[in-house]
């Protein structure tokens, strides 16, 4: 499967999947979000694939959202956040939830930026490993939003809380080392899509109803998630969208200036 944002190459039982928009760093438009939404459904149904290796081509893994691509567009990312008959995740929390719920493991390699969108992704896959240069940012908040794309399915389980609250509060930039020891990341890598092809490796040699058996029991043990935050996610960003504290937020964060915001009633 190939086209203009991402590739899937199946062999020896490793799907190797590449966003491929690299001159725009791999941002979020729509088109990326369709295709990211066909890959997992193909990638699903396929029993030939024990392992996915996620990555993406050129500086950065993925730079979150392509805001410019979404204005004055026919579709608003507050259309992509409505909810969808006979499924529990939206589109965007889907290209993110849904590397969880495929039934074989997804290696992510990540190097670059992996911001907003693109960390949530990141962590959606059962694995990361980071190049030395990978900066994580979970910067919906400078936009005056909050993370809507699966993360509650994904973040309580690596990090603390706490973590989880001052990334989330502050929208700051976490380096490589950084991330590996709060627990974003699993390990640090020279050419960290090389080392995952060589653990996908490993893991297609495995008995595969083995390993789809384990993900699913670590999944439902470590996680016990409640299906239902996805739609709180998605409730709360709505709220949200085009208020006057949004509009304030992205003035902020464009301008370098200090938001002037409303405070609440």
């Amino acid at each position: 499967m190939a086209d203009d944002r991402l590739t899937i190459e199946v062999a020896d039982g490793i799907a190797d999947v590449r966003l491929v928009r690299g001159k725009k760093h791999n941002a979020l438009d729509l088109a990326m979000f369709q295709a990211l939404d066909r890959a997992t459904d193909d990638l699903s149904a396929r029993n030939d694939v024990r392992c996915v290796v996620l990555s993406g081509d050129g500086p950065s893994f993925c730079s979150g959202l392509d805001f410019p691509s979404f204005m004055g567009g026919e579709v608003g990312v507050d259309d992509m956040i409505q909810p969808t008959d006979g499924n529990v995740a939206n589109l965007v929390q889907r290209v993110s939830y849904d590397w969880l719920r495929l039934p074989m493991p997804v290696v992510a390699a990540l190097h670059g930026n992996c911001l907003g969108g693109g960390a949530q992704i990141a962590l959606g896959a059962d694995i990361r490993i980071a190049a030395p240069d990978t900066r994580i940012c979970i910067m919906e908040i400078r936009y005056g939003l909050i993370p809507d794309m699966g993360i509650t399915q994904s973040l309580p389980v690596l990090v603390r809380q706490d973590v989880a609250k001052e990334l989330t509060f502050s929208g700051r930039m976490v380096e490589a080392r950084e991330a590996l020891e709060v627990g974003l990341v699993t390990r640090i890598a020279d050419d960290p899509r090389a080392a995952a092809m060589e653990l996908a490796t490993e893991i297609a040699g495995r008995s595969p109803h083995a390993i789809r058996a384990a993900k699913r029991l670590l999944a439902d043990s470590y996680r016990g998630r409640s299906e239902e935050s996805l739609g709180l996610e998605a409730d709360l960003q709505r709220e949200l969208i085009a208020s006057p504290n949004q509009i304030a937020a992205v003035t902020a964060t464009m301008t370098g200036q200090p938001g002037e915001f409303e405070d609440p009633a």
